[in-house]
């Protein structure tokens, strides 16, 4: 096809979109680059399209201008019960199972990764409202998030026309929809209650996470999103939804997506018509013997040490990450010195289950109940995290990086209270402690306490001012003063629209 961009000018632009956003545009996909950056273009109020270019490679990237480009960029086209295959392998299979699981703990956690106007994630919560007949009585969440504000303002809304239920079953729409004016459906506070709409770039790789919810996942959907990012974002986004999701939790992606090499880390599980990813622990043994260092982090998945480990070990033969690049696994030296080298090493893995295993003993050293604590958290085993920490917090009592996990575990438990009074112990200790500052607000946002909730925040932003943009703050995720600002900024401004 003829284009009426220069082709010098869609390489240019397309590398610029694969460095800032991760998007991939092979020259086979030029005519759809050229006709989405013209459609953007027009929205930011360019006449000119190469005018527009020259301007958007020349200037810092906003929020806004990445916000509005994935939206042009990326194909917005989805429906209730979108291929059924899944949701029969869902409501047949993996619901039954994790239903029966969990008949004592009664918690469920799924994720919606790329939501966009929130057809998916209401799909899952009438699957699991049809699948628990006493589902009041369990601890469900469903998180769906996006980058784009406006598909999560019209998500919350959870107003749809008729082209949102092309193929549907027939009694979805009416058993839970209500019909509103010019031929539209909502859907009903029953369904529309149980999901939570969060601004995330998948792009920014801060997940797992307690700041946004992505840990310990029993069930994650990102389907049509990863066929969009680069071969190198793919895999580190790959990466964080393996160590987002539970031992033997699973992932869902598009029919399209299912040939995806990045994918080999997970095993595959047939369904009748589909294909599901399990996070399984299958290994292959390989020995190397370079040194590396490991990141290795928090239960919900920030870093808590770079440790440099010598090991040799069983991995599995896949994509891991190391120090925020991604690397072939012939490429991931690694030896061993002891058994707590060894865990560190799984749980950078996102092995979490091996974790526990290998330091399952009476004597644990403190670095190793920590990684315990961690590692139970991240695998969903909240009662032993909870009775771990506890001992911790023992032994030593005026560690706020403790309390701060204490808390975290206690909100992932659903005990707010609690978790309140933890996260103000770990603030007495340091009270510059901005994740828990941070924390304690989400917490007061969920109780409805706006006056609270609004005045940590006041305190996170006073003291990110006071740091430098590339200081890394206590007990994150590698994360630098300067992005956490950025985020919260974002974020706060995509609640406020929902």
């Amino acid at each position: 096809m003829k284009h009426t961009l220069p082709e010098n000018t869609l390489l240019q632009i397309s590398e610029f979109v694969a460095e800032h956003l991760a998007l991939n545009f092979p020259k086979e996909r030029w005519s759809d680059l050229e006709r989405n950056i013209t459609a953007a273009a027009t929205e930011f109020g360019y006449t000119e399209v190469e005018n527009f270019i020259q301007h958007m490679m020349s200037s810092p990237m906003t929020h806004e201008h990445v916000e509005i480009l994935t939206t042009h960029l990326t194909i917005n086209e989805t429906y209730f019960w979108r291929e059924p295959e899944t949701f029969e392998a869902l409501e047949q299979s993996i619901l039954p199972e994790l239903i029966r699981s969990r008949q004592e703990k009664k918690r469920i956690r799924i994720w919606s990764a790329g939501c966009s106007t929130g057809e998916e994630p209401y799909s899952i919560a009438i699957a699991l409202h049809r699948a628990i007949p006493q589902i009041k009585d369990w601890n469900i969440t469903i998180l769906a998030t996006d980058i784009s504000s406006s598909r999560l303002c019209k998500s919350a809304i959870g107003q749809y026309g008729q082209r949102s239920f092309r193929s549907v079953p027939l009694w979805l729409k009416g058993k839970y929809f209500l019909p509103k004016e010019n031929n539209m459906f909502e859907i009903i506070p029953q369904i529309k209650n149980m999901v939570k709409f969060e601004y995330l770039n998948l792009a920014d790789n801060v997940f797992p996470s307690p700041l946004n919810d992505t840990n310990a996942m029993d069930i994650i959907f990102c389907r049509n999103v990863l066929m969009y990012f680069t071969e190198k974002r793919r895999s580190q986004v790959v990466c964080g939804l393996f160590n987002s999701l539970i031992q033997d939790g699973y992932l869902a992606v598009s029919a399209s997506e299912l040939s995806l090499q990045s994918l080999s880390e997970f095993t595959a599980m047939n369904f009748p018509g589909m294909i599901l990813y399990q996070k399984t622990s299958k290994k292959l043994k390989v020995q190397q013997q370079i040194p590396v260092e490991v990141p290795v982090h928090t239960p919900m998945g920030y870093p808590w040490q770079l440790s440099p480990v010598n090991t040799i070990v069983e991995i599995e033969p896949q994509i891991r990450k190391i120090e925020n690049e991604i690397l072939p696994e012939a490429e991931i030296p690694l030896q061993i010195h002891s058994m707590y080298d060894k865990a560190l090493v799984s749980y950078a893995q996102g092995n979490y289950a091996e974790v526990i295993e290998t330091l399952q003993k009476d004597d644990q050293t403190s670095a190793e109940r920590i990684l315990s604590i961690r590692a139970y958290a991240n695998q969903g085993m909240l009662v032993s995290a909870l009775q771990s920490c506890e001992k911790a917090i023992e032994a030593d009592k005026l560690n706020p990086g403790l309390h701060y996990l204490y808390a975290a575990i206690l909100q992932e438990n659903n005990q707010l209270d609690e978790a309140v009074t933890s996260l103000k112990r770990a603030i007495f200790l340091d009270s510059n402690f901005v994740l828990s500052y941070y924390s304690l607000g989400k917490i007061y946002q969920r109780l409805g306490n706006v006056k609270s909730a609004n005045k940590c925040t006041e305190n996170v932003l006073t003291i990110l001012n006071t740091c430098s943009q590339n200081e890394i703050l206590f007990e994150s995720e590698g994360l630098v003063a300067g992005r956490f600002k950025e985020i919260i900024m974002t974020a706060d401004q995509t609640r406020d629209l929902v």
